[in-house]
């Protein structure tokens, strides 16, 4: 677990912090607290420390005074600021120390439990820390816009943070351009940065998994999205003289801000393309349109293949795609269910990397090969099936335990129904307590965490794609208290579950 030290000289305030959030959730533990800056320095001159929280006014040493010299004496350690003090000298002088966030109190729950997942992502990454004044201002604007493209910040919040950091985001419209490289990338974000800087309309940050995001808020019009797509064939054409292997996936342009994070997930999902179109440097979602009748014609529920995949259940994997196949071999041609093969194992690919956070690509490499090789309608269906079943099979490498597995299994059947440790314990002939340790060991998740994130996601597809109201979705995914539904659900995706209905 990540260690965390807070710094306040407010009890009330060290005391909710320590109250207000399950800290095990985020593979965090607080192991220490102080009420002024000189004690904190103290201790942590013989604790280590992952994360320090700590306030700017404080007596004997303030927050900035304390945050140079634990960097000299623990210089990897990450820090969040909070402050009653909404001044831009003090956010400054914070961002040049190199901060995670600047968090004014009261304190918004939902901010900073966002901030807490952002750190430990970079944490688990080992992401080297750097002081300088462009990578404070640099850090803060990561944050802010990766919360923004992956919907964990509220509209209004969001607004008064880029007006904050003076973000240019005034044109009605956006496109989400992102950038990977494979290989040695060092000065690559500020070579992308010093080619885009003429470009007002361009917003440029990195993202939680290291990639470089191009935001273009434009004005509405094909023309405009031509521009854009010029502008990053001549930034790939500069970049591929010198880092062969730079490929940029690119979104729809979208009409409303509020879409920007389906342009985002286009353009990443653009980027597992290249397996297919391994000449292209620029790849545009457009392109995955392609073959528009088997589209419109063949209907695949992705949500349910990942609901299979997550559950490791291999057996059903391999009957649902026979089923969809069959179902719809007849109204289309041989090609476009070969690209829906495709389309189908690119999607296992990103499934399963989102899961493990890896690159499982060798395994991807041989599904595309298999499809392709693919003579028959049987051979093509079966090389699906091989695909969904190594699929499963690399998250089961990394799930040893028997009983786990089946736990996994009953919680995908009866997510909706009471779940507890005590309950499965019961059934499965384990004292709950020893079941608890195997379910964290093998999942690396608590089992409420587990259960709460696996209630959310199945409650995401029902406020999407359906009419029933808030309270009746809620008791359909196992949970009887509304109110407590609103808090799960703000924990996990940002915002509340209303919210996301009208804008997710």
């Amino acid at each position: 677990m990540y260690k965390v030290f807070i710094v306040d000289d407010e009890p009330f305030i060290i005391e909710g912090l320590y109250d207000i959030l399950d800290w095990s959730s985020f593979d965090m533990e607080i192991v220490s607290h102080a009420g002024n800056g000189q004690a904190a320095l103290n201790a942590l001159s013989a604790q280590p420390v992952d994360i320090l929280i700590t306030d700017i006014s404080m007596p004997f040493m303030n927050g900035l005074d304390l945050i140079r010299e634990a960097r000299l004496l623990q210089p990897d350690i990450k820090v969040i600021i909070l402050s009653g003090f909404n001044e831009f000298e003090y956010l400054k002088e914070g961002m040049q120390l190199g901060i995670e966030n600047y968090l004014l109190k009261p304190i918004n729950v939902e901010e900073l439990e966002s901030t807490l997942r952002n750190t430990a992502s970079k944490l688990d990454h080992a992401l080297s820390p750097q002081t300088d004044d462009a990578y404070g201002v640099q850090i803060l604007k990561d944050n802010i816009l990766h919360r923004w493209l992956t919907g964990q910040i509220a509209a209004t919040e969001f607004e008064e943070r880029a007006q904050f950091l003076n973000l240019s985001l005034d044109a009605p419209d956006v496109a989400v351009a992102v950038l990977r490289t494979k290989g040695e990338a060092s000065g690559m974000f500020e070579r992308v940065e010093g080619m885009l800087k003429g470009k007002s309309y361009v917003n440029v940050f990195h993202d939680i998994d290291g990639d470089i995001v191009i935001v273009a808020n434009v004005h509405a019009g094909e023309d405009e999205k031509k521009r854009f797509m010029e502008c990053l064939q001549t930034l790939s054409a500069a970049l591929c003289e010198t880092h062969p292997g730079v490929l940029i996936g690119v979104g729809s342009l979208m009409r409303g801000l509020h879409h920007a994070p389906t342009s985002y997930q286009e353009a990443k999902k653009a980027l597992q393309y290249v397996m297919i179109y391994p000449d292209l440097k620029v790849i545009d979602h457009a392109i995955l349109e392609k073959g528009g009748s088997s589209a419109s014609s063949f209907s695949i529920d992705w949500k349910e293949y990942a609901k299979l995949i997550l559950s490791r259940n291999a057996e059903l994997l391999a009957e649902r795609i026979r089923v969809d196949f069959e179902q719809h071999r007849d109204g289309v041609t041989p090609a476009e269910l070969q690209n829906i093969a495709l389309e189908v194992v690119i999607r296992f690919k990103m499934e399963l990397e989102g899961i493990k956070h890896s690159d499982e690509s060798a395994i991807y490499q041989r599904g595309l090969r298999l499809v392709l090789d693919s003579g028959t309608f049987d051979e093509l269906v079966q090389a699906l099936q091989q695909v969904g079943s190594e699929t499963i099979q690399s998250l089961l490498q990394d799930l040893k335990n028997p009983i786990v597995n089946q736990v996994l299994q009953h919680i995908d059947k009866h997510y909706a129904e009471e779940l507890s440790l005590k309950l499965l314990g019961a059934h499965y002939h384990l004292h709950p307590v020893y079941l608890g340790q195997l379910f964290h060991k093998e999942t690396g998740e608590t089992f409420a965490e587990y259960i709460n994130k696996y209630r959310i996601e199945r409650a995401k597809e029902q406020l999407r794609n359906s009419n029933l109201k808030v309270h009746e979705i809620a008791r359909n995914v196992g949970y009887w208290e509304t109110g407590y539904f609103y808090k799960q659900f703000r924990k996990y995706v940002g915002i509340s579950p209303t919210d996301f209905k009208v804008f997710g």
